[in-house]
């Protein structure tokens, strides 16, 4: 009888923190709002407060120069359960609370996200590695502790592809945007979004293919505005 009370008491203390856990928190700054469910009783403080002062700096900023058409109210989770790093759907952010312990700098996983829900690309809008890239190049632009993550864009090496995605993209379309046209992300983005998008669109924006780019990128891939 008295395992089974300390059973019953051992259930109702996990039932109670599980119950915490998970309450949503409201935050709203100005016309944004976040609501915040932590899974994880466990997670850092400072994380936390880092993460939300992440997303209401970032958030605002990409709204404005990016879709001033998408949701003011985002949804972001703390899963205990998600063993990748985080993703975003339907105006929801999920961040792995594995990830989170690992790494506890890497607030601007937050902004890669926020990203992805402003894209709000329509299915099959472009290729994937495009909107990876961009989601990567505005974590490079506007991302607030890229450094005490020690997240950084790669050097350019032989091998790479355009199509390599993430932070090999990212570094392809900044080289673009400093030596062609600043205005090449944001053009491209809204093309995703409008489901208009094609190769032609690179010769458009800068006067030369993909593959030229490309080819000119691995001849001087120095990133340092002109």
């Amino acid at each position: 009888m008295k395992n089974n009370y300390i059973l019953i008491g051992l259930f109702t203390i996990f039932m109670v923190s599980e119950l915490h856990a998970q309450r949503p928190e409201v935050f709203q700054e100005k016309d944004k709002t976040l609501i915040f469910t932590n899974d994880d009783p466990l997670l850092d403080k400072e994380v936390k407060s880092g993460l939300i002062k992440t997303f209401f700096k970032v958030y605002p900023e990409l709204v404005r120069d990016f879709n001033s058409e998408v949701s003011d109210t985002i949804y972001v989770k703390i899963d205990t359960s998600y063993s990748g790093v985080a993703y975003a759907h339907n105006g929801k952010i999920t961040i792995s609370s594995q990830w989170l312990k690992k790494k506890p700098n890497d607030l601007d996983v937050i902004t890669h996200e926020a990203m992805h829900i402003v894209q709000s690309y329509p299915h099959k809008a472009g290729p994937g590695w495009l909107t990876e890239g961009i989601a990567d190049y505005v974590r490079y632009k506007y991302g607030v502790n890229n450094e005490d993550a020690e997240w950084f864009l790669p050097d350019y090496s032989a091998g790479q592809s355009y199509k390599n995605s993430y932070r090999i993209t990212a570094r392809f379309l900044a080289w673009i945007s400093n030596n062609y046209n600043r205005n090449l992300v944001v053009t491209l983005d809204r093309n995703m979004r409008e489901n208009t998008y094609s190769e032609i669109l690179w010769k458009e924006i800068t006067g030369n293919t993909l593959e030229e780019l490309w080819e000119a990128y691995a001849e001087n891939p120095d990133i340092s505005k002109k």
